[in-house]
């Protein structure tokens, strides 16, 4: 038994196809089918169910599965305590990033980051916040960039920085001409908002105490912060956007951003990492990263913001 032929028996579990799983491993699929099946023949069980499309294990091999994330994880973990003795950057370093962070906050650190420190391998993806805890518990993940929200406290959260909210809103729309838009504005509009398990919606459903949605929705489902936007700015209804994203607007579109009025909703973006993360070398420096990469103003949470 290899800790290599356990890597390949959750590749194929997370890809659930044997072709996909050997190409994310760079080898060829006889390669980790033999693998898997020599160590199918030591341990005297099926792993996978072949015959089922996409391929599952079995039910004695999701205790296999389950035990083998463990163990990798601790020899991930011992591999991370030497780069540490060491303050290596070295090594593949996976991150997780909420969608609505993603697109908004990687161009403005990650290129840097990598012209300056070439030996480092950071790979993102983008993924929800309950999908990113759990898999920085299953050892899948590093870390994650998210929003702080109910339900982390058994992780550990570096603060990254505040981001506040904002109103788009179409030129046609009765609110366009407001200076600030209040809470008890939001009703009986078109409200394109983020399908529910997004953590960006849900604060802003709690902290509006939004009910008139569900026209929107009914029109619109499951769309992303840009399409809603560009639907704004064909003239119909309204949107929210984070603060980062204002930074990427021509200047036609900054006209169709609406502050809210006071307080203003604001959350917090953090680095989340396991309670038993080593690599604090790295972690230093991404933090460090993201920090200089943002504007100074929003390091700070001022008195007229509020905590979503």
């Amino acid at each position: 038994m290899t800790l290599q032929q356990l890597e390949y028996v959750m590749a194929v579990y997370h890809h659930r196809h044997f072709a996909k799983a050997a190409e994310s491993c760079d080898v060829t699929q006889p390669t980790l089918s033999s693998m898997i099946q020599k160590l199918e023949d030591e341990l005297g069980i099926k792993i996978f169910d072949r015959k089922r499309q996409p391929i599952s294990p079995t039910k004695e091999g999701k205790a296999i599965v389950e035990q083998a994330a463990r163990v990798l994880a601790c020899a991930r973990q011992l591999k991370d305590t030497a780069e540490e003795e060491k303050k290596s950057l070295g090594g593949t370093f996976n991150i997780g990033v909420l969608p609505t962070v993603a697109p908004y906050l990687v161009p403005r650190f990650f290129p840097q980051l990598m012209n300056a420190h070439p030996e480092m391998d950071i790979r993102i993806t983008e993924m929800q916040t309950e999908q990113m805890k759990t898999a920085i518990e299953r050892g899948e993940l590093d870390a994650g960039i998210l929003a702080r929200v109910d339900g982390l406290e058994d992780m550990r959260c570096h603060f990254l920085f505040h981001e506040r909210f904002f109103a788009y809103v179409a030129k046609n729309n009765q609110l366009y001409t407001n200076s600030s838009v209040k809470t008890s504005d939001l009703t009986g509009e078109y409200l394109w908002l983020l399908d529910e398990g997004h953590c960006f919606r849900d604060q802003l459903v709690k902290f509006c105490q939004l009910k008139a949605a569900n026209r929107a929705k009914k029109c619109y489902n499951l769309g992303s912060i840009e399409t809603f936007m560009r639907i704004v700015e064909s003239g119909k209804g309204i949107t929210f956007i984070p603060e980062l994203a204002i930074y990427q607007l021509n200047s036609d579109q900054r006209q169709l951003v609406k502050p809210f009025a006071l307080p203003i909703p604001t959350r917090e973006i953090v680095m989340m990492t396991s309670p038993h993360f080593v690599r604090t070398t790295l972690l230093r420096l991404l933090v460090d990263s993201i920090q200089a990469a943002v504007p100074k103003d929003m390091l700070m949470l001022r008195k007229t913001q509020v905590s979503v």
